[in-house]
């Protein structure tokens, strides 16, 4: 850690709150444990420089609002669950980590010198988890039996790889995030070796993505790089057709994998379209409070309208926006998609960062926060705690950037 010292300005105590932040950020996708622990340590090391600081003030952020209505509807939805313990004590836990991280970045991150050091700490656990997914791949892991995919439907596929991650759905919503924000340092960098470097680590990340089969996660990412090239470049537009062209073509599986998603021979599709009309009636009858933080696998059984299997637990709705609604309720869902979306069109119309790398990590940011919008339609890959503090991470960095950092 020493060899940050010369880089950074500022009192001891400042200097170990940001090896806090900057250790969560490489743990986040590879020992979410140790995130959680960098964590708590740099909010107790903030809390001794609030009290022994006197020239610290809070600095206001522009979605404070509605990330405090969404933390007052999360605590309040609680009250209305079906077990209030086990919801409390996944809410404190869960929103708890997410909004310390937030403040905790967005507080004591003020140059942009630190902004560079978390982008290369990210970057570095992706470079780290990407390889391991390859490592997978190559020495097999036998996923058939992990339920991640319909056997009947796809008997050819034998390998998913997840690296770190849960499973194969997850890790891939993690790779569309860090390619969207490589992508963006790509295009706002004007030196040919980092350019080289970043269009490396690009195909590299595709091709890990490509190994997880996971159809949602690779429409989102073919779309946001796509959406890009139609309207910003068309030479991106052309480059991702012959890097996508390229790997179908290698790998026959991957493109009948991406095929079934416009046919009913997976049972997949056919279980989320039923998740959705089970969900959408929660919401109909809990629009206010939701059904509690946490308890949809609780809840579902009442509305098993497909399954009707008592002993198959369903722990989200397959889909980002619902299951926030049914959840929390209607209103706290939009608080937090007001700030979800607001902090993306931040990130993408920012013309404020002054300085290259920060204009390619904010145009990186925004679209990793669209392809999560995007994989989130079939999908709600922030039920899994590293993508949502992930996540909270971006965001503040974003608000950081804005500040003209």
């Amino acid at each position: 850690m020493n060899i940050l010292r010369p880089n950074l300005k500022g009192s001891s105590l400042e200097m170990w709150i940001f090896y806090a932040i900057l250790a969560e950020a490489f743990f986040i996708a590879l020992s979410p444990g140790l995130a959680k622990v960098a964590l708590l340590c740099g909010v107790i090391l903030w809390f001794v420089r609030l009290k022994t600081s006197t020239g610290m003030r809070f600095r206001h952020m522009p979605f404070d609002i509605p990330i405090a209505v969404f933390v007052l509807c999360g605590a309040a939805s609680i009250a209305v669950s079906p077990d209030p313990a086990f919801s409390f004590y996944n809410y404190y836990n869960l929103v708890g980590v997410y909004v310390l991280t937030y403040l905790l970045v967005t507080q004591n991150v003020t140059r942009s010198e630190q902004v560079r050091l978390i982008a290369g700490a990210l970057g570095l656990a992706a470079l780290l988890a990407a390889l391991y997914g390859c490592f997978q791949y190559v020495f097999g892991i036998d996923t058939s039996a992990m339920k991640w995919v319909d056997g009947d439907a796809f008997p050819e596929l034998r390998k998913r790889v997840f690296s770190t991650w849960e499973n194969p759905n997850i890790f891939a919503g993690y790779l569309d995030i860090v390619i969207c924000m490589l992508f963006g340092l790509f295009v706002k960098s004007r030196n040919r070796k980092v350019r080289a470097g970043l269009l490396a680590g690009m195909v590299l990340l595709a091709l890990c993505l490509a190994m997880t089969y996971a159809r949602g996660a690779c429409f989102s990412i073919m779309a946001v790089l796509a959406g890009y090239g139609i309207f910003k470049d068309r030479r991106v537009l052309i480059a991702c057709i012959a890097i996508g062209g390229a790997i179908l073509v290698l790998d026959p599986a991957l493109a009948n994998r991406l095929g079934s998603a416009f046919t009913k021979i997976d049972t997949s599709s056919e279980m989320r379209l039923a998740l959705w009309e089970s969900t959408i009636a929660m919401i109909q009858d809990h629009p206010l409070l939701g059904i509690g933080w946490g308890a949809y696998w609780m809840v579902y059984p009442e509305y098993d309208f497909y399954i009707n299997n008592a002993s198959v637990i369903i722990v989200h709705a397959h889909n980002l926006y619902l299951n926030y609604a049914a959840e929390i309720g209607i209103i706290g869902a939009a608080a937090y998609f007001y700030y979800f979306f607001g902090t993306m069109r931040l990130a993408l119309a920012s013309g404020k960062p002054h300085t290259e790398f920060s204009r390619g990590l904010s145009l990186g940011i925004g679209l990793a926060i669209l392809s999560i919008a995007l994989n989130g339609i079939t999908d709600d890959v922030l039920f899994n705690i590293p993508s949502s503090m992930l996540l909270w991470l971006l965001c503040a960095l974003a608000a950081c950037i804005d500040k003209n950092i």
